[in-house]
């Protein structure tokens, strides 16, 4: 690898990484001068749970945008804008906890028997959960390359659970969860062919060198 081709890289995850942080920093930006509305709780929680779904969404587009565009250096950015998912998601969750409920538990669990999307939404961040444990490389050699693969499936149901919670929350205009669930469907369909694909390598039965029948 050239060193212009490494400076390049390393100057583009560090642009990926402040745009990832930008919503954060904005968050914390209108909270310090009063920009919060009439219910700043409600307006964090929303601002954190938009942003881990979209970062769920726009990791799952990585594969699709490599495939169409034939940028194959998209790859580098997809953990990082994962663990940004998980990130957005930690505090969208301690936002509800702390600053709703202040850890009342007794509390928690009478709203989450009330409210089911916030079961949809603890379902998602749960699933988000193995898979920032095991976005190391360390974590890849450990479970080796294919059954990696097949744990970080488990994008597609944080997602889906993310978008039902939405669908959940929201009383009436729903045009949002909507859109979010219509990307995601794309998404989906766009990894049919390659799932059908590895499934029908996996049923096929194994090829025997002459050799290795020879040796038995």
């Amino acid at each position: 690898m050239s060193t212009h081709h490494i400076l390049v890289s390393k100057w583009s995850k560090a642009a990926a990484f402040s745009l990832s942080l930008a919503p954060l920093l904005l968050l914390a930006w209108r909270g310090f001068h009063n920009e919060l509305g009439a219910n700043p709780i409600e307006f964090i929680t929303h601002s954190t749970g938009d942003w881990t779904l979209r970062f769920l969404l726009i990791t799952l587009s990585i594969t699709p945008l490599r495939g169409l565009t034939g940028l194959a250096d998209l790859i580098r950015f997809r953990r990082m804008l994962g663990l940004f998912a998980f990130f957005y998601g930690t505090l969208h969750l301690f936002t509800y906890l702390w600053l709703d409920k202040f850890f009342d538990m007794q509390d928690i669990v009478k709203d989450i028997a009330k409210r089911p999307f916030i079961t949809a939404g603890f379902t998602g961040f749960v699933l988000m959960l193995p898979l920032a444990i095991t976005s190391t490389a360390g974590w890849i050699r450990r479970l080796g390359g294919r059954r990696w693969q097949t744990l970080h499936r488990l994008i597609y149901g944080s997602a889906l659970a993310g978008v039902v919670h939405y669908y959940w929350l929201v009383k009436s205009d729903i045009r949002l969860p909507l859109m979010y669930a219509g990307i995601l469907t794309v998404l989906l369909l766009f990894r049919l062919p390659a799932l059908a694909g590895r499934s029908r390598v996996q049923k096929a039965p194994p090829v025997f060198s002459s050799r290795r029948i020879s040796e038995s």
